[in-house]
């Protein structure tokens, strides 16, 4: 891929474009990414991230797929198409790093899987950083899991059902908790604005916190209850609405804060990150509909109040945020490992016991976007979109929401 470029631009009389092999694993992270996700999508702010080595004359991305293994074609592929053509052949460019994935999908069986995935970032530099090379060379070694507990147990993808009749038709519907223990789910109709709320659960009492996810990946949302006398249950949702009888997951869950969400980047089944009250932090690995029996330490912490999930960064892995006591907003980037990335843990936000549930949310404002929305202490609902890797100005999406419970 990397004679394949340069041969092209040699023919438009244009400079080659050398190579970084830190600048490559970059590209290699991402092509792992979504060649695990099979999803075919650019990575936001890709040029802040610590391995662009601060560009500062430009930077692109190019992605494609093939049924094939033939990398060189991918190039082929990207020169027939404008936008992409425009950055093979772009000036400004002077490092690149490529990042191949190969995987086992057959087009014979299963022509919605690829068998070769491609990234190339480039970027412009008016200094090369050191340890720029004329050819492919020198390794960057893959990050190995300490904990090997991501590996999942099933790589199958979910199917895609009309949820028309389910009780939670989206990711990006919110769900709250009335006193009385009634479960009400308000659907999203898109562009941040909301249905009316419609009663999907009764006799949800005594819990520490409500979460909604697609536990065993059938392609409907489920409920999962943590309650305070410890007990953690699985509801299965059903596709014509409803749920079916709980299922136990574990017990002695009541002193734990938690987060559910798809936290290992191999793993497609959610997993579960728990902070103790001591700050430290452990993934317990996704077993279906059944009692959870693996715990991992992934690493210490600061001692919080709460612990969410959420795409914070906008790099295509899942990160914790948490709140402390006294309000702090602290981030825990992720890796798409087991553990979270090994650096200090920066605050990005304050005061925020002002507000009394978060939950991350996709699709509010688009198809693939991110968010997180938070209930405050008057009853509102406030949205910060997160698809620039960093908070912004929050809208209010819902109102009237005093003496409720959100759902994460």
């Amino acid at each position: 891929m990397f004679n394949a470029i340069n041969s092209y631009r040699a023919s438009l009389g244009l400079a080659p474009v050398k190579y970084h092999a830190t600048v490559a694993s970059l590209a290699q992270d991402w092509s792992n990414n979504i060649a695990t996700r099979e999803v075919i999508q650019h990575r936001a702010n890709f040029w802040t991230d610590p391995r662009a080595l601060n560009p500062n004359n430009g930077a692109g991305e190019v992605i494609a797929v093939r049924w094939d293994r033939d990398a060189a074609q991918l190039v082929e592929w990207w020169k027939g198409s404008p936008g992409h053509d425009a950055l093979l052949r772009d000036p400004r460019f002077n490092v690149m790093g490529i990042g191949i994935t190969y995987t086992d999908g057959n087009w014979q069986t299963t022509p919605n899987r690829f068998t070769l995935w491609g990234v190339v970032n480039f970027f412009g530099y008016t200094s090369l950083p050191a340890g720029t090379t004329t050819s492919p060379g020198g390794t960057v070694p893959p990050p190995t899991d300490p904990v090997a507990v991501c590996e999942p147990g099933s790589k199958h993808q979910p199917p895609t059902l009309n949820l028309s009749a389910a009780s939670i038709s989206s990711a990006a519907d919110l769900v709250s908790i009335a006193g009385d223990g009634s479960v009400v789910a308000y659907p999203s109709w898109g562009g941040g604005r909301y249905g009316g709320g419609k009663r999907i659960g009764l006799g949800f009492t005594g819990l520490k916190d409500l979460f909604v996810t697609d536990w065993d990946r059938d392609g409907v949302f489920d409920l999962i209850s943590q309650r305070l006398d410890g007990a953690l249950l699985l509801y299965p949702g059903l596709q014509g609405g409803g749920f079916k009888d709980p299922v136990a997951l574990g017990q002695g869950w009541g002193t734990l804060n938690i987060a559910v969400g798809t936290w290992c980047a191999n793993n497609r089944l959610p997993q579960i990150v728990a902070m103790d009250a001591g700050g430290n932090l452990y993934l317990y690995k996704n077993a279906g509909p059944a009692y959870i029996r693996s715990q991992a330490a992934i690493g210490p912490g600061f001692p919080a109040i709460r612990i969410s999930m959420v795409d914070y960064n906008a790099d295509g892995f899942q990160d914790l945020l948490t709140t402390e006591a006294n309000g702090t907003l602290r981030l825990y980037r992720g890796s798409g490992l087991g553990t979270p990335k090994q650096e200090s843990r920066p605050v990005v936000g304050a005061e925020w016991t002002d507000y009394t549930g978060l939950r991350a949310l996709r699709g509010v404002t688009g198809a693939d976007s991110t968010g997180i929305a938070g209930l405050n202490r008057s009853g509102f609902v406030e949205y910060w979109d997160l698809n620039t890797g960093r908070l912004t100005t929050p809208v209010t999406i819902g109102n009237g929401w005093g003496g409720l419970k959100f759902a994460q």
